[in-house]
């Protein structure tokens, strides 16, 4: 197996190299603008470049480069090593445009993709409620169509970032005498509109980054929607597709990896360092194997898409596998941190994960058991892969209510 690049691909590399070592970070008067301003104007430059927005075309406010997963791969490596902001992995560029770019109008991608990948535009996702979570198409939230606008009545939870989002993608029933998945609508809201209220949702992580959106008679335009009418679930399932792409990081599982490791070397169990104790070494080595395997499976999807072949079942078991890897290394640090898992951890070391302390990783454990719903239950992940991947027959129960 040989996982160097041609020396054309290194050559390509030493030019993003260059690239970033004379824009970032930012020098003179620019390095005062505020975070966010940077970060835009350094995607702007990237873009014109072709290091950003690769696959978004350019009168959408993208590079439009030709497809290259390897070119793709270098920059994400290059510009990881240089902490410098690429492509925004957020819900608004990593689900919602390539969302528009399948199934949004003209109007929609040329309004809603620049702003959105330069990082202007925040978004968030109006999808669960609080009696539709894996069975998302059991939704409430109605929309009714008024002349030119649609009416928005409902309750969404679970909803990352709805505070400090400008819009939000939202599924509303719009076909009440549908079936459940054929009577749903996919629609653009504006959370500045009147009827909007927001409410942060407290964890047991002592932090707030979820929010519940009560939508009280919500007017927004009628061309506000992706799809046809009534078609929405479809259009669903295209984010849902990147957004499990986003949480399925082999990348991340080894970082993770690295980090609990390095934090393993300072800790001490029974009287002697940790990495001593042959149990929490087999730990070690069993959830290595995992990761290495996670990663290697990447590699082989890489190879693939390098082909321009589909990964087919491969793909499907990142999210799965990635969200196993968190709890077992997450629960891992929560039997080494001990006794302090006890304390309810304090704001700054909950956020402030670098360098992990105990607290934080009580924090990473807690965060390992959310993140197993988020993007698709873990049991619902099992049944995509065995009915869509392996051809396996529908879940009987499933049968049953259809």
């Amino acid at each position: 197996m040989d996982l160097s690049y041609s020396e054309e691909y290194e050559e390509f590399r030493r030019e993003v190299q260059a690239f970033l070592k004379g824009y970032w970070p930012l020098q003179g008067d620019e390095a005062k603008l505020s975070h966010r301003e940077q970060a835009t104007l350094f995607r702007e430059r990237a873009i014109a470049q072709g290091y950003a927005a690769r696959a978004i075309p350019k009168r959408y406010g993208g590079s439009e480069r030709e497809a290259d997963v390897l070119k793709a791969r270098i920059i994400g490596e290059e510009f990881g090593k240089a902490h410098a902001p690429g492509d925004i992995r957020s819900i608004g560029a990593s689900m919602l445009v390539p969302t528009l770019l399948e199934h949004g109008q003209e109007w929609q991608k040329e309004r809603f993709i620049a702003p959105t990948i330069r990082g202007e535009m925040v978004w968030c996702q109006g999808y669960s409620e609080p009696g539709a979570g894996s069975d998302l198409a059991s939704l409430q939230t109605k929309a009714e169509l008024d002349g030119d606008e649609w009416v928005i009545n409902g309750h969404k939870v679970w909803t990352t970032g709805a505070n400090i989002a400008d819009y939000m993608f939202c599924l509303c029933r719009t076909e009440p005498e549908a079936d459940k998945h054929g009577g749903i609508s996919y629609l653009l809201i504006d959370m500045k509109s009147e009827g909007v209220q927001v409410s942060l949702l407290r964890q047991m992580t002592g932090t707030a980054d979820f929010c519940e959106v009560f939508l009280n008679s919500v007017r927004i335009p009628a061309e506000n929607i992706i799809g046809k009418r009534g078609e929405g679930w479809n259009v669903s399932r295209s984010t849902l597709k990147h957004e499990r792409n986003m949480i399925g990081s082999a990348e991340a599982s080894r970082a993770t990896f690295r980090s609990l490791l390095k934090f393993a070397k300072g800790v001490q169990l029974n009287g002697r360092p940790a990495l001593e104790d042959p149990v929490i070494r087999q730990r070690f080595a069993q959830i290595e194997g995992y990761v290495t395997a996670h990663l290697y499976s990447g590699y082989r999807q890489l190879t693939l898409a390098a082909r321009g072949q589909e990964p087919g079942l491969a793909a499907m078991l990142n999210k799965l596998t990635s969200t196993n890897i968190g709890h077992m290394l997450a629960k891992l640090a929560f039997d080494l941190v001990g006794d302090q898992a006890l304390e309810s951890p304090s704001g700054d070391e909950v956020m402030n994960l670098k360098p992990r302390g105990g607290q934080a990783w009580v924090s990473q454990y807690m965060w390992s058991l959310g993140i197993a719903i988020a993007g698709g239950t873990a049991n619902i992940q099992r049944n995509v892969i065995a009915e869509r991947g392996l051809g396996l027959p529908r879940d009987r129960a499933v049968q049953r209510s259809n």
